[in-house]
């Protein structure tokens, strides 16, 4: 496909974003590379995409520094494509037109921290990782350390929540209004205290929200967490799970949700929506328990 002809206006950002990634197979190729989709064929398989299309499409991603070739085999010679940090940068459109198809197309245009009570494709897209692989990523912890949020425990319990603040007024105006928004700090505190559980069945226990490092720094010490929390804050693991998410205070916040993902990193258990915050730590833990007792 010959590049298209270049929009006019030159002192337009989008205009000119939209010359680099405006046809829409362009970001539905970087939705599968953040995902952990990188070769060629893999990428070809999941777009249904014909190889001259799909070819010409990444040679644009690739001059466009949105997408790196990397070597990964010598011969014949093959290579891997992956994200620049000029593409990585645009994980945060990709959650954005999510939150914005789940909300106004998929759903019902409201802005909600769960999935509606009736069956939703927001509700079955989350389901359909079970089974599927979480890619190997580093998110900051609260210690300021990078860290894979799967551990090497036999199963690790992600549970992923909007937010929590070590002190009260640092929430943003009106959640406790927001449907499902309310009950962070008592979903980290039941996991902080049945956290002895959880390592006697072989589980580690990870928390993860788009918060900075330093706001779950505050709010662990401030609990007596004594397991990390993950910032998603650059949506790396949103984008490569494909997490519903939704907006407040300008932040793209991740709904609440529950993985347990075993040491080979496949999700074994899902949970979401998660409606109950203490049910749902009990459930996390019957998870584990079960699909220990089925390797006996």
């Amino acid at each position: 496909m010959p590049r298209r002809t270049s929009l006019s206006d030159a002192h337009c950002a989008i205009a000119q974003a939209l010359d680099v990634v405006g046809d829409w197979w362009t970001l539905l190729i970087v939705r599968d590379t953040a995902r952990g989709v990188h070769r060629f064929e893999e990428l070809q398989r999941e777009l249904d995409l014909s190889r001259k299309v799909l070819t010409e499409r990444l040679r644009l991603l690739v001059d466009a520094d949105v997408l790196t070739r990397v070597p990964y085999q010598d011969r014949p010679p093959r290579h891997e494509y992956r994200l620049t940090p000029r593409g990585r940068a645009l994980l945060p459109v990709l959650i954005a037109l999510q939150d914005w198809g789940d909300q106004w197309v998929l759903g019902e245009g409201e802005m909600t921290a769960t999935a509606p009570a009736k069956a939703s494709q927001e509700a079955r897209r989350v389901h359909e990782l079970l089974g599927t692989k979480v890619p190997a990523l580093r998110l900051l912890a609260d210690d300021g350390e990078q860290a894979d949020p799967v551990t090497d425990a036999a199963y690790t319990v992600l549970y992923c929540f909007p937010g929590a603040y070590a002190r009260k007024d640092a929430y943003p105006p009106g959640w406790s209004a927001i449907p499902g928004a309310p009950g962070c700090t008592l979903e980290s505190c039941t996991y902080r205290d049945r956290l002895a559980d959880f390592t006697a069945a072989g589980a580690a226990v990870r928390g993860v929200s788009t918060q900075r490092p330093d706001e779950q720094r505050a709010f662990a010490a401030k609990e007596g967490l004594r397991f990390p929390l993950l910032s998603d804050a650059d949506l790396a693991l949103t984008a490569a799970l494909r997490l519903p998410t939704f907006r407040a205070a300008g932040v793209s916040r991740l709904k609440r949700l529950t993985l347990v993902v075993d040491a080979g990193r496949v999700v074994r258990d899902v949970q979401y929506p998660v409606t109950d915050v203490t049910a749902s730590v009990e459930a996390a833990l019957e998870a584990v328990n079960s699909l220990r007792n089925q390797r006996s």
